[in-house]
């Protein structure tokens, strides 16, 4: 296992809901400065970096259009954006954070991860399918995943889908059933293929494979989009 690492890659989206939703009842400066000294202490006193990369989602993202059977993040249309979202935004751009381009910050992470050795600071499962050291900033909680145990992350949501996106997987698998097919699995192209297989006993076309394959891949370069793994020569 690699050592800790000494930079934060974030996804700062979720900081943006949680100062905002948590400072209703402030100005846009103070629930600025809340957002600041949180960054900072995570940074420079919880994780003890001596740098960090943070992301936050632009208005573009290639998903949109990828999506053809469900339309993506369908279901959040009328969810409620948090006080200040805008002012926080900004506060987080002025502190040197990067909006993504047709893609999400949790694949900005993935590519920073890739290029870069980091801690993936993060609250969202979605991003277990990189690896490397994690932090989960609200539960406080660090661990390390293996290119074996992110390549599997993956292939377990191609199960379930994933419903806060709208990606909608197998009816009628969940985690528990999901893992128990994957069990004892570790390569790309055995874990496609009781994917695949669990597809086709549900009379699912390989194609639905596909399109929530790229809804679910985090990008490790720019530009990449998940292909179906080729077997083994």
């Amino acid at each position: 296992m690699k050592k800790r690492p000494s930079k934060a890659l974030i996804d700062a989206d979720y900081m943006v809901y949680r100062v905002g939703f948590s400072s209703k009842d402030v100005s846009s400066s103070i629930a600025c400065s809340r957002l600041e000294e949180q960054l900072m202490d995570l940074v420079y006193v919880k994780l003890k970096c001596e740098d960090y990369d943070a992301f936050i989602t632009g208005k573009t993202n290639f998903r949109y259009d990828v999506a053809t059977t469900h339309p993506y993040k369908g279901n959040r249309k009328s969810l409620e954006k948090p006080a200040h979202y805008e002012a926080l935004r900004d506060k987080l751009v002025s502190l040197g954070a990067t909006v993504s381009v047709n893609q999400e910050a949790d694949d900005d992470v993935g590519i920073a991860s890739t290029l870069d050795y980091g801690w993936i600071v993060h609250v969202d499962k979605d991003l277990n399918q990189l690896p490397g050291w994690h932090y989960n900033p609200i539960k406080g909680e660090e661990y390390f995943v293996t290119v074996d145990e992110g390549s599997k992350s993956f292939y377990l949501q191609l199960l379930t889908g994933d419903r806060i996106d709208n990606i909608v997987g197998l009816n009628g698998i969940g985690p528990v059933k999901a893992a128990k097919l994957l069990t004892g699995l570790t390569k790309d192209h055995e874990l496609y293929q009781a994917v695949k297989a669990a597809y086709e006993s549900k009379e699912e076309p390989v194609e639905r494979i596909l399109e929530n394959g790229k809804l679910l891949w985090l990008s490790r370069y720019e530009g990449q989009r998940w292909e179906i793994p080729k077997e083994p020569e």
